[in-house]
């Protein structure tokens, strides 16, 4: 399939910020600059740039304890999430979510759910709501490969299917729930084989392959929207970096790595630009100098930013 080539320079930028953002808000949880804790996105962006770019303005995603890379994608600023991640009232949730909670509905995320699997019943019900009210509009679950073992994984996709909703669940597996292999907790190969004990289509894919993800996703959600019900999406990819910052990933085979850094998505998809002319290596460049100063304004901004004050703290209660 030929797309535009400004298409395939959009994704190619989106997936950079994410690493971008993610590499420099490594620094700065390592410097001391930030405060709280991180489960970061590198290596996977492929994913949330893929799907996220087969959405209409009006669907919505629900994400998980990893969402910087879901959040970008969505098209919430790295401003407001790096305000966010800095405590500041500025923020995308007005400093109170932090890393692992943001999202901003009017943008069609709902803030991150930390618990593994907590956004499937969520995005079945939005997906419930969507149909009752008879909106034309697709809810997205990303989920971690550890969340398929879950019991609101099971009670919440067989809704999806006995109702046929109008929701796309998608694995991002990784190949490890924190530093567990997953081989260690399934026993099927395929985690969307799974999809067959509910009656809905499943599929694995690279999910190195920003085009693959788009239009396996392009064509899922154009499924649901219409009236058709949810398909188990699992999207193999894995993870260049700790489970959490704290994370030296000892339990990651050394070759292993190094296979999967050659694989890795932003490198492939800038071979494929630069092999089909796409894009000179001066434009890449260009859009790396873009990227930087982008987050590094974000950084900037969010280090002036004035701390809440404690009267904030009053705000939004109901009582």
């Amino acid at each position: 399939m030929s797309y535009e080539p400004e298409f395939l320079v959009s994704l190619y930028r989106k997936m950079l910020l994410i690493r971008q953002f993610e590499q420099r808000v490594r620094y700065l949880f390592l410097e001391g600059i930030m405060p709280g804790t991180i489960h970061q996105y590198i290596g996977q962006e492929a994913i949330a740039v893929g799907v996220c770019s087969a959405l209409e303005a009006d669907d919505v995603i629900t994400s998980t304890h990893r969402p910087h890379g879901h959040a970008i994608a969505r098209g919430l600023s790295v401003e407001s999430i790096m305000h966010e991640l800095f405590g500041r009232t500025t923020g995308c949730c007005r400093g109170r979510g932090g890393s692992m909670h943001i999202g901003d509905l009017e943008k069609g995320m709902v803030p991150a759910i930390a618990i593994v699997g907590g956004g499937v019943p969520i995005a079945t019900g939005l997906a419930l709501a969507f149909k009752m009210k008879k909106e034309p509009r697709v809810a997205v679950c990303f989920m971690g490969d550890g969340a398929v073992n879950e019991g609101a994984f099971h009670e919440a996709v067989n809704m999806g299917a006995i109702w046929s909703l109008p929701v796309v669940y998608v694995i991002e597996n990784n190949r490890y729930a924190a530093s567990t292999p997953i081989a260690q907790v399934v026993r099927v190969e395929r985690l969307s084989d799974r999809a067959a004990a509910y009656g809905i289509p499943g599929v694995t894919i690279d999910g190195n392959d920003v085009l693959e993800v788009y239009e396996t996703a392009r064509d899922a959600i154009g499924r649901a929207r219409a009236g058709e019900g949810p398909t188990l999406i699992e999207a193999m990819t894995y993870r260049l970096t700790g489970h959490s910052r704290r994370d030296p990933c000892n339990y990651q085979p050394k070759e292993e790595r190094e296979q999967a850094q050659e694989h890795e998505p932003i490198g492939r998809l800038a071979e494929r630009m630069l092999s089909e002319g796409i894009a000179d290596q001066a434009r890449l460049d260009e859009i790396q100098q873009e990227v930087d100063a982008e987050v590094e304004r974000a950084v900037e901004s969010a280090m002036a930013a004035p701390e809440p004050a404690p009267e904030d703290a009053l705000e939004g209660l109901f009582a």
